[in-house]
Order: C-alpha cells, then sequence, then structure tokens
C-alpha cells in the first residue's frame, strides 16, 4: 500500500506520453509503467526496504534541468515521511503496520502483569509452598496452597499435628443416610484426602504444580440435596459464605467489605444438569451474588485428575455436608451451617450477598421501613398445607388487621410470582409467616430490624431448626406455632417428624397469629 501512495503521487505530478519501465519498487510492487517527460534523467532513486535503488532509462534519454531534479527529490522525500506518520513507523516500511498493531495492543492491554503459571522448586534449597488452614470449622476449611493431583487433595506439612482430623474436613462423598453402614462409607481414606510431608511432595509431584489462582470454593457434597432452594442457599450457599466472611471481621451494614469474590466453584460429584432448582431461584442467587464465578463439575475434576499433574489452588474452601455432621453443633441441630456460624464474623456477614441479591432484582436502595408489611406465604396448592377452613380464617384475621391499622397484607403463592418479585416482596416484609417449607427461604432477604420476625407453622409436636436457625443468623426474629400455642428463642422444641408432619391438616389459630402480629408491631 505504502509504494502504491508513492507511485500515485509521482504518476500524478509528472504524467507524460512517454513510458518508461522502472522495476523492483518495494517488496509488494512488482512492476510499474510510469508515464515520464523526456527531460527526466537517466538515473532515478528508487526506495526498497533500508536500501537505495537505481533504475536507469535509456541512455539516450535528456539530461535533467536542475529544477527538475530538486523537485522530484522533495516529492519523493515527502511521500515518505509522510507515509511514515501515518504508521508511526520507526522500521522499514514492510513492518509499519505490525508496529502501530502492536502498540495500539500494549496501550489497550494497560500495565503488563506475568502470568502466574507454574510454581517450582527446581533444587532442594527452593522451598515447596506448604499448606496452610486459615479457619477450620467441622465441614467447613479455608486452606493456603492446598494441592489436588488425581482426584487427590494432599495437604503437604512438616507440622501434620496442625492438621484437624480428615474425616471433619472431608468424606467420601456418597448420599447421605443416617444408617451405621453409610455413615461407615461416608469416612474419607487416602483417595480422598493425603496429608503428607515436603519430602514427600517432592517425590510425589516432582519440581513444579499448576497453579490456581484467586480463591476457588470446593464443593464435596453428593447431588441429593443441592437441586432444592433452601438446601442450596440456605444450606450450602450460606454455609461458604459464612465461613469466608469470617475472614472480614469489619463488613459493614451497606456491605462493603475487602474478600476479594471466589472465581470458580468445584463440584467433586455434581454434574452439570443437576444444579438448577425447578424454581430457578439457585442460579438467580449465585450469578447476582458473583457474577464472574465461572462452574466446574464432576467431569471437569475427572478431566484433571486424568492429567496425572499437580494442581496447587493460592485459596481453597472445602465444604463437606458430611464432615460438618461430624461436628457438635450439626449434630445438635442437623444442620451444615450450624458449624460454620460458630465462627466469629461481623455482625453484618450476610449483608454483601443480601445486598447484591436485591440490586440484581431491581432494588437499587433498601426499601423504606415506614409502613408495616405483612406476608403470608400460601402453601394451599401443595401437599403439605393448612386446614382449609383454618387458612380461610388466617387471611380473614389478616386482612382485618390491615384494614384496622393500616399494615399493608398480601397472601401469595411464591412459586406463581417472577423471582424478581420474590426478592423485592421480601425485602419489603416486616412479618413472613406460612407452613413449614421452601417458600420460607424468602426470609434470606428481609432486612434486619427489632420488627423482621418469621412465624412458621408446624403440625402439632412436629419441628426442623431449618428456618429458625436461618432467620437468627441473619437477624430476624422467629416464632414457630403449634395450632394456638407458640414458641420462640431458648423454648425451641426437639427436631420431630410427627404423622401428619408433611400432611394437609395443620391447624392454626388465625386469631392468635394475627395477635401476636400486632404485639410484635407495636413494641
Amino acid at each position: 500500500m505504502a509504494n502504491r501512495f508513492t507511485v500515485s503521487a509521482m504518476h500524478n505530478l509528472l504524467c507524460s506520453p512517454e513510458t518508461r519501465e522502472v522495476s523492483s519498487l518495494g517488496n509488494n510492487f512488482a512492476r510499474s509503467t510510469w508515464h515520464l517527460p523526456e527531460c527526466i534523467a537517466t538515473n532515478i532513486r528508487v526506495l526498497q526496504g533500508n536500501e537505495i535503488r537505481y533504475c536507469t532509462t535509456p541512455k539516450s534519454f535528456p539530461a535533467l534541468p536542475r529544477r527538475w531534479r530538486v523537485l522530484l527529490f522533495v516529492v519523493v522525500f515527502a511521500s515518505v515521511v509522510a507515509l511514515f506518520d501515518i504508521f508511526n513507523v520507526r522500521e522499514p516500511l514492510s513492518s509499519g503496520f505490525s508496529a502501530s498493531f502492536f502498540k495500539q495492543a500494549v496501550d489497550l492491554a494497560g500495565d503488563r502483569e506475568p502470568w502466574r503459571i507454574h510454581a517450582s522448586w527446581q533444587t532442594d534449597q527452593d522451598a515447596i509452598p506448604q499448606t496452610n488452614i486459615v479457619l477450620h470449622a467441622p465441614g467447613w476449611t479455608i486452606f493456603d496452597n492446598l494441592y489436588v493431583m488425581n482426584g487427590t487433595v494432599f495437604v503437604v506439612t512438616d507440622k501434620p499435628e496442625t492438621i484437624p482430623p480428615r474425616k471433619l474436613v472431608t468424606s467420601t462423598g456418597i448420599k447421605i443416610r443416617d444408617y451405621p453402614e453409610y455413615i461407615a462409607a461416608r469416612r474419607p481414606t487416602d483417595r480422598e484426602m493425603r496429608i503428607i510431608s515436603v519430602a514427600e511432595a517432592r517425590e510425589l509431584f516432582g519440581s513444579r504444580a499448576s497453579l490456581v489462582d484467586g480463591v476457588t470454593w470446593i464443593v464435596n457434597d453428593p447431588p441429593q440435596f443441592i437441586q432444592h432452594y433452601f438446601h442450596w442457599t440456605g444450606e450450602l450457599f450460606l454455609g461458604f459464605w459464612r465461613t469466608y466472611s469470617s475472614l472480614d471481621p469489619f463488613i459493614s451494614e451497606s456491605g462493603d467489605t475487602i474478600l476479594p469474590a471466589p472465581r470458580r466453584m468445584w463440584f467433586v460429584h455434581l454434574d452439570a444438569s443437576r444444579w438448577r432448582d425447578p424454581a430457578r431461584l439457585n442460579q438467580w442467587i449465585l450469578r447476582s451474588s458473583f457474577p464472574s464465578v465461572t462452574m466446574d463439575f464432576s467431569n471437569d475434576w475427572d478431566d484433571r485428575a486424568q492429567l496425572g499433574k499437580p494442581f496447587l489452588l493460592d485459596r481453597a474452601l472445602l465444604s463437606d455436608r458430611a464432615a460438618s455432621m461430624e461436628g457438635p453443633h450439626t449434630q445438635k441441630v442437623q444442620l451444615p451451617t450450624a458449624e460454620a456460624c460458630s465462627l466469629p464474623g461481623s455482625p453484618h456477614w450476610w449483608s454483601p450477598i443480601a445486598r447484591n441479591v436485591m440490586k440484581f432484582s431491581g432494588l437499587s436502595e433498601l426499601p423504606d421501613a415506614g409502613r408495616p408489611v405483612i406476608t403470608y406465604i400460601s402453601r394451599q396448592a401443595s401437599e403439605r398445607r393448612l386446614l382449609d377452613e383454618d387458612h380461610e380464617l388466617l387471611v380473614e384475621a389478616l386482612y382485618a388487621l390491615g384494614e384496622e391499622y393500616g399494615y399493608e397484607v398480601n397472601v401469595v403463592s411464591m412459586e406463581k410470582l417472577p423471582r424478581e418479585e420474590q426478592i423485592r416482596l421480601a425485602a419489603r416484609t416486616t412479618v413472613m409467616m406460612g407452613v413449614h417449607g421452601n417458600g420460607l427461604t424468602a426470609l434470606l432477604w428481609m432486612q434486619p430490624s427489632k420488627h423482621r420476625t418469621l412465624m412458621e407453622f408446624f403440625y402439632p409436636g412436629g419441628f426442623r431448626y431449618s428456618y429458625p436457625y436461618t432467620a437468627y443468623s441473619v437477624g430476624v426474629n422467629y416464632y414457630g406455632w403449634w395450632d394456638n400455642v407458640s414458641f420462640t428463642h431458648e423454648k425451641l422444641p426437639r427436631t420431630a417428624y410427627p404423622k401428619g408432619f408433611h400432611g394437609s391438616e395443620i391447624p392454626i389459630d388465625g386469631i392468635a397469629v394475627a395477635k401476636t402480629c400486632l404485639e410484635i408491631l407495636q413494641t
């Protein structure tokens, strides 16, 4: 392109009826025919690469007057200078475009940072990064410098006494069953985790490992609980963040934190088609909380194992439901999050997640806490539900309360609302109530205050800690109900599943519930 520009400029200036051939005008120009006046001299200097070459016309051609010689030189020089300026060239013309392109690429890339691909220890003097346990509760462990090879997790340390028992960290990942043979079968072996010395690591890993930078969340749970909104969000996800947030005890009420978001999730036993729940809220919560997170599944875990190479994880949080069941808090309330909640942390630890989810759902600012909002989440279309007449009396009592005191009352079936509307309604709600079930997971988006309360209806004698424990962990008050009897705080009963627990004849005294709502809202 550069040579054609030069030829064209000279042709326009010097064209005449006479024709002479001039060859070798550059690497990209094979042959050109110029129309030159008879007065041009026998020698014309032509730029090719870094050389000046001479093309000779017939000797009989008349000599060029001095003014034309000067004019020709000026035209050629000006044309070359213009081309150099266009392409910002400081090299031969053939490399001008490349130089300009790569300069622009560097400008776009910004500050250059070397890739962190490998950690190596070529000699005995080179230290192998040893594994450090940053934080631990049964089933929830944060490691620095955790190794993975052949599908096995390796803890490299010359101080094995500092590592908790393996059964408190990981498991075989089999289905959870409360039978002795299942409990024994889920205890980890060397196939799941090994604790090795630095010398053993040198022999096993060789002289290097591939680096996996940032924060990795390794989920070692079986698939059985994951395709469920509460088990995913209220147990697995909440437990992860409760553990990780312990590293920043100064998380603010507005959700400000110094913690970097996790970069990836690795599911050891779960394939890609089995993590979404029917209501599609699992993906809503994950994508709104951590938009950049990537997810690897069991086939990806197997891919790495088959490579036979060691991987070194900068920081990893390993969560394992079965391992949490070995802890005293989980054994008491049968919730894996109980162990995570035993760790120290900010009173506002859940704020970063709640704020992200609410903003993603269209709430740029927190709802105004002026007018109280009562939301009854109905399950009358489900198998576990209130007696029909009790349901109708409860709705009547709530609407009467709202009309008399100016409260907003909502009676909804959560599964019929769009996902963002579910989040927005929960964020505005002051008192939420309903039969024990998945819809009460919405309590996670209520804003903590002295009036924010969850009321849960059970078949008399039945009880689970799922929602009371979750409510208390995020700063929401709680009342459980057996018909006209309520309980809260330290008076919570033991876990029990009487015959009518999952049935359609759960009784509730709507007048007593409305009265308690009034007491809560007027204190």
